[in-house]
């Protein structure tokens, strides 16, 4: 069988320390992602990463997860494939490299790594329930704000002309 996703989107967030509200809306984003034929890739871990693992592999969906250490067997249960990097925080890099765009759900420190990686890699961001970061200047990052794991979704689609 040969699978030919519509796009490969990451879909990041909080770990273990990510609420239980949180973890219901990456939840709903990996579910309507996988609705739309597409890959998720996260960092393989709980939280938010487990959240959207499984609400994509709930919609029938392909989820990557690419693991901060050398053990396999430390991803989650919903992974479809988990990829052993090695590079710790560093793998923040490849997972947004990996994608087509980003979803994000919730904030912390890596989160928002991933998105300052995303928006240098000039790959469409959409943040649910995230940070307002501002450049410089004082100017609102070109980060997309979204309301509902629908709407954020929605928009990333649009982003993307998917």
């Amino acid at each position: 069988m040969t699978i030919r996703p519509g796009r490969v989107v990451a879909v990041v967030g909080p770990g273990d320390d990510a609420s239980d509200e949180v973890c219901s809306l990456a939840r709903q984003v990996g579910r309507l992602l996988a609705g739309r034929g597409a890959v998720v890739v996260t960092g393989g871990l709980g939280g938010v990463m487990a959240a959207a693992a499984q609400g994509a592999r709930d919609g029938g969906g392909l989820v990557i997860g690419l693991l901060p250490g050398a053990d396999r067997g430390s991803g989650n249960e919903h992974l479809t494939v988990a990829i052993p990097t090695g590079l710790g925080q560093a793998r923040n890099a490849v997972i947004v490299r990996a994608a087509d765009g980003l979803v994000a759900v919730g904030g912390g420190w890596g989160t928002l790594s991933e998105v300052a990686l995303a928006r240098r890699a000039a790959l469409p961001v959409v943040w649910l329930w995230g940070w307002q970061v501002r450049d410089a200047d004082g100017g609102l990052v070109e980060v997309l704000g979204a309301e509902s794991p629908e709407d954020a979704v929605a928009q990333l689609a649009a982003a993307l002309r998917w």
